[in-house]
């Protein structure tokens, strides 16, 4: 590991610079160019953007999954922007992460004691804590415990995120990275998932780094939500200034186009997008 850096934030990222590498041209695309931002402890940090914008490439290059090419990242006192796969399985103890689908982050061959069983396993608890530990992380995301013998097929996509949710708090971490994880939930499922992912910070601690491409999504969970836009971040500040009174004409754009359930004031959010693109 790492020396441990001063820093204050549980996740510190500065100028944060990823490129990719075309196989074919050798031409690099920069898809963030000097991103700088934090999270606290016990902390919801909302990233959100259109597609493309490179709210999810944050979450990749924190967990390893995309290439740093400038700045660092800050985890926990110690910089892991080069970390390699022996440290890397070392820090999934405290960083963990939940996917956008459920779907396809469960296999489907595996028991769901056999999937939450398997991270204690890799960190070398088994027996009867392992069999206690599932069975509590089944009671804390409020599925029954028989659920441990069933298959991901038996559940519904709710339910599924739920068991990718108890998979993540399996070693307890002290941040779980968020990729779209209700972005393929209907809403009122949405919902119950957000109010859970809030029920657990509650009683855990946990920090969430959690990227969205809604704000009504981000303004339900987050303490402070930074705006992507083009590999950078237009807007950042407390998710109530942000996501009602915002500052930058991308991030009131983004406003315009969250769905509403009145088909009224849907229509008038589009006109006024409309008016907004084209000004």
């Amino acid at each position: 590991m790492s020396p441990t850096i001063d820093g204050g934030a549980l996740l510190r990222v500065e100028d944060l610079v990823v490129e990719f590498r075309a196989k074919r041209f050798g031409r690099a695309f920069r898809a963030l160019h000097g991103v700088s931002l934090h999270v606290a402890a016990g902390e919801t940090l909302g990233l959100v953007g259109e597609s493309g914008s490179g709210k999810s490439t944050i979450g990749r290059a924190v967990l390893g999954l995309a290439p740093v090419s400038g700045g660092r990242i800050v985890f926990d006192g110690r910089d892991i922007s080069a970390a390699d796969r022996a440290t890397r399985r070392v820090l999934s103890r405290d960083l963990q992460v939940v996917f956008q689908d459920p779907y396809s982050s469960l296999n489907p061959a595996l028991t769901v004691g056999d999937t939450l069983s398997e991270p204690l396993q890799v960190q070398g608890i088994g027996g009867a804590e392992a069999r206690d530990r599932v069975a509590a992380l089944l009671d804390r995301v409020h599925l029954p415990r028989d659920a441990m013998h069933r298959l991901p097929r038996e559940f519904s996509g709710g339910q599924r995120q739920r068991i990718a949710i108890a998979r993540a708090l399996a070693l307890r971490p002290k941040l779980i990275v968020c990729d779209e994880p209700v972005s393929a939930l209907d809403l009122s499922t949405q919902a119950r998932v957000l109010d859970l992912f809030l029920e657990l910070q509650e009683a855990t601690g946990v920090a969430y780094l959690f990227v969205s491409h809604d704000l009504d999504v981000v303004r339900h969970i987050s303490h402070r939500v930074a705006v992507l836009h083009r590999g950078g971040i237009v807007e950042q500040g407390e998710a109530s200034q942000v996501t009602r009174e915002p500052a930058h004409d991308y991030t009131r754009a983004l406003l315009l186009a969250s769905p509403v359930p009145d088909p009224d004031r849907q229509a008038e959010r589009r006109a006024r997008r409309r008016e907004a693109a084209a000004g």
